[in-house]
């Protein structure tokens, strides 16, 4: 099939089942995995009506990611107001069509939709983000199909180097902001300091896109670790979605391993953890990506979820707010918990952004039906969000955009099971420590 760009889909999505091709595009009021398109217009007196901006939304809002789909439904009604006033591109006022997909957890199937949005949506712009499983895939079918994307909440590496991306050249279409593995390792060393340890570090790695970064002989954790003295056992990948570890944790238990590092799933991790505890492998420190992104996630492991930390990618206590709604940080993780009923969770700050730095780009677009001119935008962002400062052109390659990590760990909490609280912030001194870091208790 040849898309409208003259290039071939590598999906013929002609042939996807009928079921799955169906357009969901019911109203915010319906259920909450109904939540799948919504446009709002508010014409100004001084500007012409144009036609309606599309905007692709691709998000796992059922899967073992669904954690990072939690907050969308929030976050599309609470942006309903901002987005309802459509958007001026030079001098036309445009109404603006979110459409959200939902991805399951699954590579393949976010490939699939993200396709169906560009080529029989068409959609003028794509946001995505969830980890490399998700925002990977959406991102291929955006360079492939010349469509202007913008993509977070995946460290840059294994969104850059597992798509095949060259620093000399970089991509044309695909622009994305988070941090990366040279800021994990700055984090999670930072925060060892201040527990007495052996230095020995177990590296828990799948056979994922995320594990296979974060374990590159070159870049990843490993090679950094050995340079700032610390022993590292690596027993390899294992399976995701694999139930029993025990022969890891022999492993580890047999190298004296006294702390765990590693960017599980939360199932993965619940079951290496959990079956930790039964064996009687008590390291001193659990530092892993991904797993406990989630309040859910550290009440599903219950008391042995004290303790552990993680980088901290977003957090209310952030001196930052939002440019579309004027928000801090505090008052949209306060919002959140209001409406929802739900704790708040470190997605939600990255969900908000992302249609704050679309709606930027779609504003400083020069011609609507260029998308080149979208395209054109990003790269020139300068925009202060809810999350901190976004903006192009100093990051390690030139679609990449750096943004604040700190060190947080999980504590027992007040209203809450548990509370994620920011233990250290050597990388980032703007973002208040709220707690001392502890051991894992034992």
């Amino acid at each position: 099939m040849k898309t409208k760009h003259g290039h071939t889909s590598p999906r013929d999505t002609g042939s996807l089942d009928a079921g799955r091709r169906k357009i969901l595009t019911v109203s915010l009021q319906a259920s909450a995995l109904s939540v799948l398109a919504w446009a709002g217009f508010m014409p100004a007196a001084h500007a012409q009506t144009g036609r309606k901006i599309k905007i692709g939304y691709v998000t796992p809002l059922t899967g073992p990611l669904a954690g990072f789909g939690e907050v969308d439904r929030f976050v599309l009604d609470q942006l309903k107001e901002a987005f309802a006033k459509g958007v001026t591109v030079g001098g036309t006022q445009h109404a603006v069509e979110i459409m959200v997909k939902d991805s399951q957890s699954n590579p393949n199937r976010a490939s699939e939709v993200a396709a169906e949005l560009i080529l029989r949506d068409e959609i003028d712009l794509m946001v995505v983000g969830s980890t490399p499983e998700n925002s990977n895939p959406v991102s291929d079918q955006c360079e492939l199909n010349e469509i202007p994307c913008i993509s977070s909440t995946t460290p840059w590496q294994p969104w850059f180097f597992t798509r095949g991306g060259d620093p000399k050249t970089g991509f044309d279409w695909t622009y994305h902001y988070f941090w990366g593995l040279e800021d994990v390792i700055a984090t999670f060393t930072n925060m060892w300091k201040s527990i007495p340890t052996n230095k020995v570090v177990g590296v828990l790695f799948a056979n994922d896109a995320d594990g296979n970064a974060w374990g590159d002989p070159e870049h990843g954790l490993t090679p950094a670790l050995k340079k700032m003295g610390y022993t590292v056992v690596d027993p390899g990948r294992y399976q995701s979605g694999q139930s029993n570890f025990s022969s890891l944790i022999a492993e580890y238990k047999k190298a004296g391993v006294e702390i765990i590092a590693g960017v599980p799933t939360p199932p993965d991790f619940q079951n290496f953890w959990t079956q930790s505890s039964q064996q009687g492998f008590k390291p001193k420190i659990v530092t892993v990506g991904k797993a406990l992104a989630f309040p859910s996630s550290a009440e599903a492991l219950g008391p042995i979820a004290e303790g552990v930390t993680q980088e901290c990618w977003w957090s209310p206590n952030r001196p930052y707010k939002s440019s579309l709604t004027g928000q801090t940080a505090q008052q949209l993780a306060d919002d959140y918990e209001r409406v929802t009923g739900k704790q708040w969770t470190q997605p939600l700050g990255y969900a908000h952004s992302l249609f704050e730095v679309a709606l930027d780009v779609l504003r400083r677009s020069q011609d609507i039906d260029d998308k080149a001119s979208i395209r054109d935008a990003i790269p020139t962002t300068k925009l202060d969000t809810v999350i901190g400062h976004v903006a192009w052109g100093d990051g390690p390659v030139k679609n990449v955009a750096k943004t604040a990590l700190v060190g947080g760990q999980w504590i027992k909490g007040t209203r809450h099971p548990f509370d994620l609280v920011v233990v250290n912030n050597d990388t980032a001194p703007d973002i208040p420590v709220q707690a001392e870091m502890i051991a894992i208790p034992r």
